[in-house]
């Protein structure tokens, strides 16, 4: 029996070293083989499900342009704050600001799906919603995201040139805005309701407010139009320029037949004295409110972000541009001619103000 007990023992071990003859690993070793090729075919599972899943999480960022004006202006700057606020704060959001030639220009490219969001004036926001004027081609379906600041119209002159009042302006070599700009309706408007047409009592230029500054220290124009907050860049640099005095023409009296005509789009404001170096009286002029204005298809959700955001970092605002501080809740309800978007609708009734 011990005989028989050793041969099988003996056997047991041969047939224990002989079920893997040429492997050269023992059964513990060829688990954790195993294991590892598990493991790799997991592994290489997961990196492809990642591969996979980066697009649709690519397609989750939301880009949109913002469009503005002129660099000389104060839609560019501002609009480039509301930009960099809204990359910072709302995830997934990239906002870049565009240069545009103002108002008509930015409410076309909104129409024609090629821009998100808008600077424009209420009274082209209001021809562009009914289709008048510029827009006899084709209504915008435009709404309000949220009212901003009140524009100031400004003619700007400078001493020498016999420019005193509205009515010297005829004859005269003229800047009455950029093509594509609202500052251009405003000024047709102003000229209109005082008896004067751009095209037959002017020496008409349409240049951009950059533009108009540089021409008129050149002394290439006599006075140009303006439509922007105060102060404004070019304006702020013509009147430091040595040896040039700046003037503001008074206008404040085109206001009424110019709402008699287009609907109360228009104000009387006063721009004061100092707000620009070498203006040493306050200037009579006529406001028209800012919005900025999307197309009726953006999300609410993402009208609702915008709207929330730009309210909340409104300080952030104000140290890009001084106009900033003049955007607030109150006058969303009462500036606006357009429909409200639904989202930045819902946005403002939160905070207890009712749109339309």
């Amino acid at each position: 029996m011990g005989a028989c007990k050793a041969r099988f023992g003996s056997a047991k071990l041969r047939v224990g070293v002989t079920a893997i003859p040429d492997s050269g690993t023992t059964l513990e070793e060829e688990s954790m083989n195993a294991l590892y090729a598990t493991a790799a075919r997991v592994a290489a599972v997961f990196a492809l499900a990642l591969a996979t899943a980066a697009p649709a999480v690519a397609q989750q960022q939301s880009r949109i342009s913002i469009t503005t004006g002129g660099t000389g202006g104060v839609y560019y700057p501002l609009g480039g704050g509301m930009a960099n606020i809204l990359s910072k704060y709302v995830p997934g959001m990239q906002a870049t600001a565009e240069v545009t030639g103002g108002s008509v220009d930015n409410l076309k490219l909104i129409g024609a799906g090629k821009s998100e969001v808008g600077f424009s004036m209420v009274d082209a926001s209001w021809d562009a919603y009914n289709g008048l004027d510029k827009f006899k081609d084709g209504k915008v379906n435009a709404r309000t995201l949220m009212v901003l600041y009140p524009n100031r119209t400004q003619i700007v002159t400078v001493e020498g040139t016999g420019i005193t009042k509205l009515s010297d302006l005829k004859g005269k070599r003229v800047s009455t805005g950029a093509p594509g700009s609202g500052v251009e309706i405003v000024a047709t408007r102003i000229l209109e309701a005082v008896g004067l047409d751009p095209k037959k009592d002017l020496k008409q230029e349409r240049l951009s407010v950059a533009e108009s500054a540089n021409a008129i220290k050149d002394r290439k124009i006599d006075a140009f139009f303006w439509v922007g907050g105060v102060p404004t860049a070019a304006v702020t640099d013509l009147a430091a320029t040595p040896g040039i005095k700046i003037k503001l023409v008074d206008h404040a009296e085109a206001m009424d037949a110019m709402n008699k005509k287009y609907g109360a789009l228009y104000a009387k404001g006063v721009i004061p004295a100092g707000a620009y170096s070498g203006q040493d009286k306050p200037s009579e002029i006529i406001d028209i409110w800012n919005i900025l204005v999307v197309n009726d298809k953006m999300t609410d959700a993402m009208a609702y972000n915008i709207v929330k955001t730009l309210f909340e970092k409104k300080a952030e605002l104000v140290a890009v541009h001084s106009e900033a501080k003049n955007i607030d809740l109150k006058s969303q309800a009462i500036a606006s001619p357009l429909p409200f978007h639904p989202g930045a609708k819902k946005y403002l009734e939160e905070q207890g103000v009712k749109v339309n």
